[in-house]
């Protein structure tokens, strides 16, 4: 007889599914832009604690080429290959192929580090979501930006409340992203929508970890300025969080230039934090002038940590993937975390269409419950 679970299981019923070996063995899927680059540093980084055995990808030359680089044995074009060879799989893809392979890896019994957005509809989101829990294994959505040591210090500033109250994060995103003609990424369809569905997530994601529960919000989005987008390449939008506080992105596809570029600053009741990841340095500015009509707006700064890594520093979230498998732990970046994050883009672009704000609340997973079949 089924017995029904809910999402927010705990850790002993992973127990048995834990891997107990010095050293996981994982697949990478997918050897292009993002699994040939920035997951590949990252792997390469965690040599010590992580073997990548295989390598899959639909372009023997760049699977052999990324086998090489990774020091991986195994190269193939079929990825139902790679099973014999492996204990986990990063799966780096066009999102429309999200959900058909990644549930024929959970099928096959492998952990799942699926570069995001996690799926392209809530139908392939929760069919993926099902088959990990009902086979007791990791599906884990890649965030990295969520794992960089300065943001996390900046998540535990926040949570200590170190300087006051946060009520407001403004996070930039400033970048010139333009594939060649017939490039699935200016899909809408293979995307999942624009720029702010596909590289938006990553942030929206940010918001909710930093600030809580959404309320409402308001997205405006454009493709001028990016005309190989089928949708936005440059998206504006503003949520309204719960205890009052406010997040603000802007993200675009088509600066010529930047000053910006990838920029976090979080305002506090007693300070402001800025990340400029162009400098890898987290500051506190603090001690303002008080607004006397004259345009005084000064204030001390210092630099509270450095962090001069380069690339997409991939290795933290890979390495809690890992830690993920070996104890059972649920990842920070789960299925049903992951898919609140994409339910707000959803419901941003419903409301755009409609010319309204959109209404946030009631996102939460807690609703569903699965069989054990």
């Amino acid at each position: 007889m089924p017995l029904l679970y809910f999402i927010g299981w705990h850790i002993e019923i992973w127990r048995e599914r834990v891997v107990d070996m010095e050293m996981i063995r994982i697949g990478l899927i997918g050897c292009g832009g993002m699994g040939g680059g920035g997951h590949a540093s990252g792997l390469l980084a965690l040599g010590d604690r992580v073997k990548v055995t295989a390598v899959c990808d639909i372009d023997p030359a760049r699977a052999q080429a990324a086998a090489e680089r990774i020091g991986a044995q195994v190269a193939v074009t079929d990825y139902r290959k790679l099973w014999e060879h492996v204990d986990a799989v990063l799966l780096a893809l066009p999102h429309d192929l999200h959900c058909e392979i990644g549930l024929a890896c959970l099928e096959a019994g492998k952990h799942v580090l699926m570069e995001k957005p996690l799926c392209n509809t809530e139908e392939e989101c929760l069919r993926l979501i099902e088959k990990a829990e009902s086979k007791r294994l990791v599906l884990m959505t890649a965030y990295p930006v969520r794992f960089w040591p300065i943001v996390q210090e900046m998540k535990r500033l926040i949570d200590a409340k170190t300087y006051g109250e946060a009520f407001h994060m403004s996070i930039w995103t400033e970048q010139f992203t333009q594939f060649p003609p017939g490039h699935w990424t200016g899909s809408a369809d293979q995307l999942g929508g624009g720029q702010l569905f596909s590289h938006g997530c990553h942030y929206i994601d940010l918001m909710l970890w930093f600030l809580g529960r959404p309320v409402k919000g308001f997205h405006m989005g454009t493709n001028f300025g990016t005309p190989w987008m089928e949708r936005e390449g440059t998206s504006d939008l503003a949520i309204e969080f719960e205890n009052g506080a406010v997040g603000y992105h802007f993200g675009t596809w088509g600066a010529r230039g930047t000053r910006l570029g990838y920029s976090i600053h979080i305002h506090c009741t007693e300070g402001m934090l800025e990340y400029n990841r162009a400098e890898g340095k987290l500051y506190l500015h603090s001690n303002i002038a008080a607004e006397k009509a004259d345009l005084d707006t000064s204030s001390k700064t210092r630099v509270l940590m450095e962090d001069n890594h380069p690339g997409k520093k991939t290795q933290y979230e890979t390495e809690h993937f890992l830690e993920c498998i070996r104890t059972g732990k649920r990842p920070l970046t789960d299925g049903p975390g992951s898919l609140q994050g994409l339910r707000v883009i959803w419901r941003l672009y419903e409301a755009e269409r409609d010319g309204k704000a959109a209404d946030l609340r009631g996102l939460g997973l807690e609703e569903y419950a699965y069989a054990d079949a």
